[in-house]
């Protein structure tokens, strides 16, 4: 059974295959925070990486003014990374326009289980501990699976715009 597991140093080798599959599919792995790092194929690096993640979800530190708060957690199933996942603490202009509070990817091979509904489920129990109302969940209009799962999680759709990231499909869910 899948869990969703803070990025750890343990999971390196399992991370790079996964990443390798998403970078062969030629896909972005949204929601894993790789964009805050250059190199991951040493030990070092990763473990540096993982240590930037963690830290980006501690609100006493403080972070450069275009990033938010933020936590993240990879989808795990017997030892093996399935996806990523991240939730933003507060939105900046930037993520009400075009990002959303929840960011994840699932690698190719396994999707279709329905492993990105379950992981945003999981999500948005602790963004409802964190004490939001709603939040905003974003995903490129030509992504109907992502639009689907969205609006399986009780995302109502406000708008497609076009944004820095393209044309966005912007979907609010309620946690009350």
């Amino acid at each position: 059974m899948a869990e969703l597991v803070v990025p750890n140093v343990l999971l390196h080798t399992a991370w790079l295959t996964a990443r390798d599959e998403w970078a062969k599919a030629g896909e972005e792995q949204h929601g894993s925070g790789v964009q805050h790092a250059a190199e991951l194929d040493s030990p070092a690096a990763f473990a540096d990486w993982v240590e930037r993640l963690s830290r980006m979800s501690d609100e006493s530190v403080p972070l450069p003014e275009n990033l938010v708060h933020a936590t993240y957690w990879w989808i795990v199933e017997d030892g093996e990374v399935l996806g990523s996942i991240s939730m933003r603490h507060r939105l900046n202009d930037f993520l009400l326009n075009a990002g959303g509070h929840i960011g994840y990817s699932v690698r190719p091979s396994a999707r279709r289980r329905g492993l990105a509904s379950w992981a945003v489920g999981e999500v948005l129990k602790h963004a409802r501990a964190r004490g939001l109302d709603r939040v905003l969940i974003s995903c490129a209009d030509d992504n109907t699976a992502s639009a689907r799962t969205i609006e399986r999680c009780g995302g109502v759709l406000e708008d497609v715009r076009d944004t820095e990231l393209g044309r966005t499909r912007r979907y609010w869910i309620e946690l009350r």
